[in-house]
């Protein structure tokens, strides 16, 4: 009996052992000064360069509020772009902290890359783009059709399973990069291009007359897109999967950039417990009493970075829709901060 004790004991103790020589993200960033965040290469919305080289966009207001609670500045990040193809490998090789990129959360991605998505930044679907001069109402009039599609993404699974499941025929043609899958679009080269909903409106945008194009109305696939950090860094993984948590937290609350300091004298027990005046939750989390004031004075809450990159107060102005929170007719929902 206490032969087998010490071995569990050993193996237990090399175990831990193991996972604390992976653990020292939080460490390299602060040593480092700086958050090294992946992106893509320029979706509007998600993660875009301006003409001076400042990044706007919902996956990035992510990355500036890890910094944020990282560094209590926003600023400290800098902004990788990576292709659909190289982005993974990016991550796996400690290039980067944390991807925040577009990406869609499957199982085979959380289980063969040594990667772990940290929750869902935008509830998504994969569409169709067309143009408006083909007069194709439904995805379903596709039959033959040549379709432009990004390689390194899921969306040519998701054609290949819709087209066979709809017995029609058609032509995949593949490109490296969003940009030349665009372009080859407008050109003339397929007939249509396929990627999430998000991004065709937000592609769409870099067309020469944007109005001559139309989203199909299908939606063939789930696309729950949210930021990825490495395997064997548990804290690492708590710190970015709760600095989303409290972005959706904060919305439900109440709490925006503006009211933040006065609602943080709150002396209701929830909010206490959430501004750090009551309790050591952010201590717990390697972080401050303050980490989700941080957050917020940063980026915002959620609907505040939805409005201003993807929704109403944007170029794109998409719908919240599924990403309206769960109380308010959508499916955005995050755990508790207790």
């Amino acid at each position: 009996m206490k032969r087998t004790f010490f071995v569990a004991a050993a193996v237990l103790a090399a175990s831990l052992s193991g996972q604390s020589a992976f653990a020292q993200t939080l460490k390299t960033v602060k040593d480092r000064g700086v958050l090294s965040c992946g992106v893509s290469q320029g979706l509007p919305g998600f993660s875009a360069p301006d003409d001076k080289g400042n990044w706007t966009g919902l996956d990035v207001d992510v990355c500036r509020a890890i910094a944020a609670v990282v560094f209590n500045d926003p600023t400290k990040v800098k902004f990788v772009p990576l292709s659909a193809k190289d982005r993974f490998t990016a991550l796996q090789s400690g290039e980067i902290d944390v991807l925040s990129r577009n990406t869609t959360w499957t199982v085979s991605r959380d289980t063969s890359l040594g990667v772990n998505f940290t929750g869902i930044t935008y509830f998504d679907g994969q569409g169709f783009l067309v143009k408006k001069a083909l007069k194709v109402n439904s995805a379903l009039e596709l039959n033959g059709a040549s379709i432009c599609v990004q390689t390194g993404t899921t969306n040519e699974q998701n054609v290949a399973d819709y087209f066979k499941s709809n017995n029609m025929k058609y032509e995949i043609i593949a490109f490296g990069t969003a940009d030349e899958t665009v372009k080859a679009y407008e050109s003339g080269r397929c007939d249509v291009f396929t990627s999430d909903i998000s991004q065709l409106y937000a592609e769409r945008l870099k067309l020469s007359n944007p109005a001559d194009h139309v989203v199909l109305p299908e939606v063939i696939s789930k696309e729950p897109l949210g930021p990825l950090v490495r395997h064997g860094d548990d804290q690492w993984f708590d710190i970015v999967k709760w600095t989303l948590f409290a972005m959706i937290n904060a919305e439900e609350l109440g709490v925006t950039q503006k009211n933040v300091d006065e609602m943080a004298k709150s002396t209701k027990p929830e909010m206490k417990r959430v501004f750090g005046t009551d309790g050591n939750l952010g201590e717990q989390l390697g972080l401050t009493k303050d980490w989700v004031i941080r957050i917020v004075k940063a980026v915002g809450n959620y609907g505040e970075a939805f409005d201003r990159n993807v929704g109403a107060g944007s170029k794109l102005g998409i719908a919240r829709g599924l990403n309206q929170l769960w109380n308010k007719g959508g499916i955005q929902y995050a755990p508790p901060i207790r």
